[in-house]
């Protein structure tokens, strides 16, 4: 089939590399515009802008995805069927009618589980054992549509965002190209998403990400995992943030207040609600990233120095 794909960071990538070494012809892809990153505030094009370049296809860069011209393009190109991996955008209905075969979106997780921007972070962070990628149909509504396919794939203990995404990402887009296929021969039909079962993942914000030390450590430690890479889970120390790796939960260690510090056994340990964790990666304000033992060392790290004053906006306590 002809196809525009959409979509913008690396985990969308895997999927247009998957679709390139397919039978599918992949005329155009559209992407989120360039951005800056890095301390040299860089411009940058997503990676999905990058990979399409390396191979010679069109990239269209609307500013929004109602933007005329995008929809005068799309229609001239003529694709029987779109399909959307992490795109960054809503697609809006009359873009969605051009394709034959419609969108198909490329989802992280079970659905009708999780809809919406963060699926993993969210199934990390409520302790969710299984996971997934589902393919569907793309309607105007959020993550609605009827189901091609499914594939399911475990949360380990020790497993982050990252992680689960990694593996995601490349299952996934297995699972994209196979539905594909079956749209294309016309063996493969969708079925409506089950009514029960639905829950949503929103976005999120970097107080999201914020560690209340007074909650129960294997809320904590789902949380971080969950926040890692992205937007990063961070607590407070001497009224400055201060980032955090995933933790290491230390059930035997149950005489620290929620929020107070120690070095033991050569781990930096903090009371929660329950029992202590060990940090592991720790990462100061304007510092490089390092062992939590490093860190405490560095600071001199006091016995029972608390972490946890939340910050607002500006930086005050709070």
């Amino acid at each position: 089939m002809r196809l525009v794909f959409a979509g913008t960071p690396d985990v969308a990538a895997v999927s247009l590399t998957a679709l390139l070494a397919s039978r599918h012809d992949v005329a155009a892809v559209i992407t989120r515009p360039d951005a800056t990153s890095g301390r040299g505030r860089r411009v940058t094009p997503s990676p999905v802008a990058a990979l399409a370049r390396e191979h010679g296809i069109e990239v269209l860069t609307p500013g929004r995805p109602d933007d005329p011209v995008l929809m005068a393009r799309v229609a001239q190109l003529a694709p029987q069927c779109a399909p959307v991996v992490a795109y960054g955008g809503l697609i809006p209905a009359a873009l969605l009618r051009i394709p034959e075969h419609g969108w198909v979106n490329l989802h992280f997780s079970l659905l009708p589980a999780w809809r919406g921007a963060a699926p993993v972070q969210r199934a990390l962070i409520a302790g969710d054992e299984l996971t997934g990628a589902t393919t569907f149909a793309l309607e105007a509504d959020l993550d609605t549509g009827p189901v091609y396919g499914v594939v399911t794939e475990p949360i380990g203990p020790y497993d982050t965002s990252g992680d689960l995404l990694e593996r995601l990402a490349t299952s996934g887009a297995r699972l994209l190209v196979a539905t594909l296929d079956g749209i294309a021969s016309r063996d493969l039909r969708p079925v409506p998403q089950a009514v029960e079962g639905v829950s949503y993942a929103p976005k999120l914000s970097v107080a999201d990400a914020w560690v209340d030390w007074a909650a129960p450590a294997l809320h904590l430690d789902r949380l971080v995992r969950g926040c890692t890479p992205s937007p990063g889970a961070w607590t407070t120390f001497r009224d400055e943030r201060l980032k955090l790796g995933p933790v290491l939960l230390r059930p035997t260690l149950t005489d620290l207040a929620a929020g107070a510090t120690d070095v033991r056994d050569g781990e930096v340990v903090v009371g929660t609600a329950s029992h202590a964790v060990a940090l592991g990666i720790v990462q100061a304000a304007g510092r490089r990233a390092m062992p939590a033992l490093d860190w405490a060392r560095g600071v001199r790290l006091g016995l029972g120095e608390r972490m946890g004053e939340r910050l607002d906006a500006g930086g005050a306590k709070q």
